[in-house]
């Protein structure tokens, strides 16, 4: 500041009329103060960033200028484009669109006003040279366009170029930050002896470098907050914590949140990744007409205007139904729950609102209406984050009104294109969430440590991809281009990057860290400035700061339980069959009663088929017990019009259900010859799908057996169908007095003279028979081993998870039972 001082004296300048330029608006604060406590009394100048500045008179963007909202940007990039022959690509290249004039407009804005058309008239032959080829012709129109948009645009910096805000002027001091700005250098050209510019201050030397090499990311995130904790804990304060690498930055952030540490965050994140935007797009998507059941359950949990109960409710049914899309859901879903019914009525009438196309304020009004039927705006308005996005999308009835005399707030647009600018909204902003003041670490980029009184930095993602020495200039301008308006060139970028990186290592106290490993397991370097260090004799070893804990190894055994009060009273075959094959999966899933959420989103399958073609089988059966003979063209006729009817009960998607479709007439074909092949051997249907029980001492047996046939010696045909691979159905009967399905239903049947068979349906046609070679033996066996078992199991008898075999692969209680833990 006392330079600052002599050069206010020695050009006989008003404090008053000086202006200093800083590089970050985060410095304002940090020059004002620092002025205040070298000069307590009298003048003092304006410390201002270029926009900072330009603010002080009002500035409002015209019909198609670059305006740097998003929002309004994303729709003027879209008319651009249309503009440019891209009609049909505008929704997509919107937002490169965008982004190419946004870095484009750090040149043109360093032009006055009246010497812009000249001089993009002059560039403008020069733009696309060696962009003919046609591959390159997307890229090309998008240079175009953007060169144009921002050569037509007027900028909020314009009135500090045309000599609006520079007339009564003294000193123009600009402070350069690591990389000298378009606009300021503009200024000083133009201000001439009446402009200073100051180069960037360079300090002795290094301060204390300590050097953590981790493992992988994990160990260097618990490394990084260990040392801000051990920096806190010895008074060196404030601390720097360097943001390089957003993922790990957050994942020490939640590190240092479970001490008790507050940090406060100046470089922010995505708008669109907080819980409000979550809340705000999970609205939109749940009202899309195709929209998903498993995304309208999820924006339903989050509605306050319907209860938490409710919701579960709706939710069972929905997974008892197994739609994956919420229109299909019909009335009957929601029967013998008055809650249900009112509440899916209130979401079909909050889902219908939002399908009509509209214009962008009228979207803009239906979003806000939808978010206050449902509950959601309050919070949105107690949340700072959700105050952001009110702003960001023009939600409150005073911001769009901003919008009211702008010809595309009145374009019209479905509720996927609103949808999808919402999103590109919340992409493009970013939230900073506030702060106290009295944080004592505070996170930002290590390009604005510049200027900044810390008194240790921790310098977390100091890896080759994280902190590279050259980095890559950010897309949609070629080297060339760049070069023609001026942009920033890699070895600029370059400059920058390793110039912040000495003002960096400045700080008295540094702990630079870096990972060895990526998540995925692959090898990462230390960044070249980090090895340039070595070089260079500079850092030391650091030492790990974290506390060093001592766990006692608790090997977990299988577990076993005991459960003599919680014995069945009624038994099927599936339940025994989970005692056979797993007594701890017996007890989780038939004596507690545990159940596996139905996914919502799970794809037709075979057990669909295998469902589908069970009820097609059994209505046709029955239909030719009523309808007497009938030919084979009329058989398969009828087969193809059942099929056809149990899709649609079902409600099985077509598309979805198309390769088993396919598969249809190969099955019908194969199905009917062996019908006919079976009933010429005098075998006819008797009922299908029918439920039968037996009483054995207290326990009842029951099952719901898919087919009984009577043959010609008037005996009876137990099948039951498979849609399995032949060798999986031949294998059940490889030992015979194993197999448990046909077995059981013997037992269901004590009166009557029996044989059993697996009924093996293909895919390719092919049907086959697979008898039960020992039925009688098999079920007298089954009838015993479960009398004995149960007693065993009411007297006390232990259930062990097994944890073998075929069945622990996909049962759903392995979670309950922990079999990925045992110690083996």
């Amino acid at each position: 500041m006392q330079d600052l001082q002599a050069a206010i004296a020695a050009r006989g300048a008003h404090p008053a009329r000086t202006v200093v330029l800083l590089p970050y608006a985060q410095l304002m604060p940090v020059a004002r103060q620092s002025w205040t406590l070298a000069q307590p009394s009298g003048f003092a100048p304006r410390f201002e960033t270029t926009m900072n500045w330009a603010r002080r008179l009002p500035w409002e963007p015209g019909e198609l200028d670059l305006s740097f909202d998003i929002g309004r940007d994303l729709l003027t990039a879209r008319d651009w484009l249309e503009q440019g022959g891209l009609r049909a690509q505008a929704d997509v290249l919107a937002g490169s669109l965008v982004e190419a004039a946004w870095q484009a407009a750090h040149a043109a804005r360093a032009i006055p006003a009246a010497q812009r058309a000249a001089w993009a008239a002059r560039l403008r032959p020069l733009l696309l040279q060696g962009m003919e080829a046609p591959a390159l012709a997307t890229e090309a129109a998008i240079a175009r366009i953007a060169f144009e948009w921002v050569a037509a645009s007027s900028y909020a910096t314009d009135a500090l170029l045309d000599g609006t805000l520079t007339r009564d002027l003294d000193l123009l001091v600009v402070l350069q930050g690591f990389q000298e700005e378009p606009v300021p250098r503009a200024l000083r050209e133009q201000l001439g002896e009446r402009a200073l510019a100051w180069p960037l201050p360079v300090a002795a030397g290094p301060g204390a470098i300590a050097l953590h090499p981790a493992a992988d990311a994990a160990e260097e995130a618990e490394r990084a907050a260990a040392s801000v904790l051990r920096r806190l804990a010895a008074g060196e304060v404030p601390v720097a914590l360097a943001a390089t690498d957003r993922v790990l930055t957050r994942r020490i952030g939640a590190l240092l949140f479970t001490r008790g540490v507050r940090v406060h965050d100046e470089t922010g994140w995505k708008l669109s990744t907080t819980l409000a935007a979550a809340r705000v797009m999970g609205a939109l998507r749940a009202c899309a007409w195709d929209a998903t059941s498993d995304a309208v359950i999820d924006w339903l949990k989050g509605v306050p205007a319907l209860g938490s109960g409710t919701v579960q409710s709706l939710e069972r049914r929905v997974r008892r139904s197994g739609q994956r899309e919420w229109r299909l859901l019909r009335d009957g879903d929601w029967a013998g729950s008055e809650a249900a019914q009112g509440a899916a009525g209130r979401v079909a009438a909050w889902r219908d609102a939002m399908q009509p196309a509209r214009g962008l304020l009228e979207w803009l009004a239906a979003l806000r209406q939808l978010l206050r039927d449902a509950g959601q705006w309050e919070a949105l308005r107690t949340d700072s984050a959700g105050m952001k996005i009110l702003a960001a999308l023009r939600l409150e009835d005073a911001a769009a009104g901003e919008w009211s005399g702008w010809s595309h707030g009145q374009r019209r647009m479905g509720l996927r294109d609103f949808t999808s600018w919402v999103n590109e909204v919340l992409e493009g902003a970013s939230f900073v969430p506030p702060h106290t003041g009295d944080e004592l670490v505070v996170v930002l980029p290590m390009s604005q440590l510049l200027g900044h009184p810390f008194a240790a930095l921790v310098l977390p993602g100091c890896d080759e991809r994280s902190l590279p020495a050259s980095p890559e200039p950010a897309a949609g301008w070629t080297q060339a281009q760049r070069r023609l308006l001026g942009l920033s060139l890699r070895q600029d970028l370059e400059d920058a990057q390793r110039a912040a990186w000495r003002c960096a290592l400045q700080a008295p106290l540094v702990d630079v860290l870096w990972h060895a490993s990526d998540d995925t397991g692959e090898a990462t370097l230390a960044s070249p400035l980090v090895q340039a260090l070595a070089l260079e004799g500079l850092g030391v070893a650091g030492a790990d700061q974290r506390d060093a804990r001592e766990e006692r190894a608790q090997p977990l055994p299988p577990p076993m339980v005991e459960a003599p009060a919680l014995v069945p009273s009624k038994l099927s075959a599936s339940s025994y069959e989970d005692l056979r094959r797993c007594p701890y999966r017996f007890f989780a899933m038939r004596m507690l009663g545990l159940k596996e959420a139905e996914e919502i989103e799970a794809e037709v399958d075979k057990r669909d088929f295998g469902t589908w073609l069970h009820g097609v089988l059994k209505t046709f059966h029955e239909t030719l017990r009523e309808r007497g003979t009938l030919t084979h063209v009329e058989r398969a006729a009828l087969l193809d019009e059942l099929a056809r009817d149990g899709i649609a009960s079902q409600r099985l998607g077509e598309g979805e259900f198309l390769p088993f479709a396919a598969t249809w007439p190969a099955v019908r074909a194969g199905y009917l010859e062996w019908l006919a092949t079976h009933e010429a051997r005098g075998a006819s249907f008797i009922e299908g799908e029918a439920e039968h029980s037996v009483q054995l001492g207290p326990l009842t047996l029951a099952g719901r057996i898919d087919r009984i046939d009577q043959l010609a010696d008037g005996s009876a045909l137990v099948m039951d169908y498979k849609t399995e691979g032949l060798p999986a159905t031949r294998s059940r009967m490889a030992t015979p007095l194993e197999d448990t399905q046909l077995a059981f239903y013997a037992v269901l049947l004590p009166e009557r003279e029996l044989s059993a068979a697996y009924l093996n349906i293909g895919e390719r046609g092919e049907v086959r028979a697979v008898d039960h070679p020992g039925l009688a033996q098999a079920a007298h066996l089954l009838r015993e081993g479960i009398e004995v078992e149960l007693r065993r199991i009411g007297q006390g008898a232990p259930l062990p998870a097994l944890g073998e075999g075929r069945a622990c692969e996909f049962c759903a209680a392995r979670g309950l039972c922990r079999r990925d833990g045992w110690s083996e």
